[in-house]
């Protein structure tokens, strides 16, 4: 997309020609300006997207990762199955926990019906650090289908991979990884949080990986600083 022929984001709101019923002058004048806003924030994260794909390669992949899936041992390599892409969800439920994240619950559970999408382009694993009997207990419980859960039995690839913390605790990590010519290689990784965090804003990567975010910022409540999802309500 070649940024200096694109019509302006105004111009492009000013042709878009909605109507509500009962909908008021000055109502429709700063929607047209939200909508000029929402281009441009489509374009920027589109540019942002390549950019992204982009980046050179990034370091090999040398240890030997092993994991416990739902059919016995499993090495990294064989994650990838057929594809050449291969995405990694560390999920915050370690053996220290007494019940998973439910933040990670939450965009999981968004995630599991979009898992046969997924795969159709890229190889998609979910690690935790719990035995693979409490994670697939836990995928009963919760009535997921799709998403594929491999247990980290070494805790090597979690800790590599930035999915424990410096004080030993789970931490939600989000991977993605390439197999090019025999070579895997990790491709980008989520890398915000804390320390890019705004003022008065919770750390969050962008674009945001949870659609209950996404869902909520549509509201005029929006996502409230004192709400987070539960494991039950």
């Amino acid at each position: 997309m070649d940024n200096q022929h694109l019509v302006p984001a105004a111009v492009l709101a000013a042709k878009n020609g909605v109507r509500f019923p009962n909908e008021s002058e000055a109502y429709r004048s700063a929607r047209d300006a939200l909508l000029a806003e929402e281009i441009e924030l489509r374009r920027h994260i589109e540019r942002v997207a390549r950019q992204r794909r982009a980046l050179p390669p990034g370091g090999e992949v040398t240890k030997d990762y092993r994991f416990e899936g739902s059919d016995g041992p499993i090495s990294f390599a064989e994650l990838f199955a057929d594809k050449e892409t291969l995405i990694v969800y560390s999920y915050m439920f370690g053996p220290q926990r007494e019940r998973p994240c439910p933040m990670c619950t939450s965009l999981l559970s968004a995630w599991d019906g979009e898992v046969p999408d997924i795969q159709q382009r890229a190889a998609l694993a979910v690690v935790a650090r719990s035995p693979i009997e409490r994670l697939l207990a836990f995928k009963k419980e919760r009535g997921w289908h799709h998403l594929p859960l491999y247990s980290d039995t070494t805790d090597d690839y979690s800790r590599d991979y930035r999915a424990i913390g410096s004080d030993g605790s789970d931490g939600a990590a989000f991977n993605v990884f390439t197999r090019r010519d025999g070579t895997i290689r990790h491709f980008w990784s989520e890398e915000m949080g804390e320390a890019t965090a705004d003022p008065g804003e919770d750390p969050r990567g962008a674009p945001d990986l949870m659609p209950l975010w996404t869902v909520l910022d549509a509201t005029p409540e929006g996502r409230a600083p004192d709400w987070y999802p539960k494991l039950s309500y």
